[in-house]
């Protein structure tokens, strides 16, 4: 086919990424079990084959992977080059460039603008989780010296225990003004290692306080379902809790809540502190255990939290009975009306809106059944090709991503609500996507959860977190002071001494 062309080919078995003498190290010492790969980190990480669809340059299709790559355009930062990197700490062709192992730090650096937004889970050919990869690796890399981590993992992963710790005092009002006072807001943002963002309202009073406190509504011929309290909803926007309730119940359902402080530990794992995200975890499925093994339903409504159920649970304990349980009986708001509650009808809503879907949404749970109660309810809902909307929890706050996180939500999504009429309801279910929308877009604009749209066709209008007032901010401006003065103080002293 070639004539007059004599060539020496390659033998069949010549030049193979894997050879038959490939032995690639292969950590026995994990958090996450990888139950579809043979519990082996290597084989997770030799899931890439280079295809190279996380190389996309426009979102379509719904499709998320890679935003980092989207913004940079740079091999290291796609969904491959991470992968490539991996394989190389592995050893994987015995004479590997990349060094140190867990330690590596060219690992480190490439997996630094990870987004950690599941993408690649479902939009890769080969279902490659970087962002588990990425828990993995961290918790290892800085295992024995917790020193060398950034100042905002241990501000970002532990904030749910700060939250609750804020919730139980009631301390929301105090924070705030804290937190929003320019001079004292530049000195948190500096002691807690984050950038120089806007940083969220705590509400003054916790969902699970409101919940304790009323009494239920409907006759919950449907049965009882547990609303999962989770940290964002519950102590930054405790009102969309509060209209799910109001959905809930009207739907014929009866709602129970924990009123216990606990976690679904999204935050450490996302920061890679695994050994705590499972003491953490296991907490709370010990207390959810009675609720599941009575084959009750559990409803979230912050999509992060409710992937960590459906998915990195398992991951963690794929042996643990009720964390089956728990991955099985998790549904999110839209399942729990279309699936589990037959002959309901929402509440009819002439309205228009545009969806930014959240990334672990999209990858774990999927939006068909929220399209499908939307459609029911008369909404025009067109699902935005806009991809991560940038913030992705705890990246879009840590030192050196705010530019990729504003390149990320410019991409598709600001641009698109920007445009959008005044009628036009923008949809927002996560968390880090409406307080991405709230912080830059320039019109103002603010993205509502699923559970306040429906609640608005049955009469409500859930207050919201409101800026602290000038008192408050004064009284503020006392506190920082007093708090200040008491460190300078000591350290004062120390120096004396």
């Amino acid at each position: 086919m070639n004539l007059g062309k004599v060539v020496a080919p390659y033998r069949l078995d010549e030049n193979l990424r894997l050879g038959g003498n490939w032995a690639p190290a292969d950590p026995q010492d994990l958090h996450f079990r990888f139950p579809d790969d043979g519990r082996s980190f290597a084989q997770a990480a030799n899931r890439c084959v280079g295809v190279g669809r996380c190389r996309q340059h426009t979102t379509s299709g719904g499709q998320v992977m890679c935003p980092s790559y989207q913004v940079t355009g740079e091999e290291e930062h796609s969904t491959r080059g991470r992968a490539r990197l991996l394989f190389e700490m592995l050893d994987g062709h015995g004479d590997s460039p990349v060094g140190d192992g867990w330690r590596s730090t060219e690992v480190r650096d490439a997996l630094d603008l990870c987004l950690a937004c599941k993408g690649c889970k479902t939009d890769c050919p080969a279902n490659v989780d970087m962002a588990t990869y990425k828990a993995e690796f961290l918790s290892h890399h800085y295992e024995r010296r917790p020193w060398r981590r950034p100042r905002s993992d241990f501000t970002m992963g532990w904030l749910p225990a700060f939250a609750q710790v804020v919730g139980k005092l009631r301390a929301g009002r105090p924070v705030n003004a804290l937190t929003h006072t320019p001079g004292l807001k530049r000195l948190a943002t500096l002691a807690a290692g984050v950038e120089n963002r806007e940083i969220p309202l705590f509400a003054e009073e916790t969902l699970q306080q409101r919940f304790a406190r009323r009494r239920p509504t409907g006759q919950g011929t449907r049965g009882t379902i547990l609303l999962w309290p989770d940290t964002f909803t519950g102590t930054f926007h405790p009102h969309v809790g509060q209209a799910a309730v109001r959905v809930l119940e009207d739907a014929g359902w009866r709602v129970t809540m924990p009123l216990t402080p606990i976690c679904c530990a999204l935050t450490w794992i996302s920061t890679g502190q695994l050994g705590a995200a499972k003491h953490i975890l296991a907490r709370t499925v010990r207390e959810l255990a009675p609720h599941l093994r009575d084959g009750g339903l559990v409803v979230g409504l912050e999509p992060s939290c409710t992937a960590v159920f459906r998915s990195d649970a398992f991951e963690l304990f794929p042996g643990d009975q009720d964390v089956r349980r728990l991955r099985a009986q998790t549904v999110t708001l839209a399942e729990l009306l279309t699936e589990h509650s037959p002959g309901y009808r929402p509440p009819p809503l002439d309205a228009r809106a545009i969806a930014q879907i959240h990334c672990h949404q999209h990858a774990v749970m999927g939006w068909d059944a929220d399209q499908e109660l939307l459609k029911a309810a008369g909404v025009d809902a067109e699902h935005l090709d806009s991809g991560c909307c940038g913030l992705a929890g705890n990246f879009g706050f840590e030192k050196g991503h705010l530019e990729v996180s504003e390149a990320c939500a410019e991409r598709v999504l600001l641009p698109r609500v920007r445009e959008a009429d005044g009628d036009t309801v923008v949809l927002a279910d996560g968390f880090s996507c409406r307080t991405q929308i709230h912080q830059l877009d320039s019109n103002d604009r603010e993205g509502i959860h699923l559970a306040e749209l429906l609640a608005t066709g049955l009469g409500d209008d859930p207050a919201r977190p409101q800026p602290p007032k000038r008192a408050a901010k004064l009284a503020g401006l006392a506190i920082g002071a007093t708090a200040l003065g008491v460190v300078v103080r000591r350290l004062t002293r120390r120096r004396t001494r």
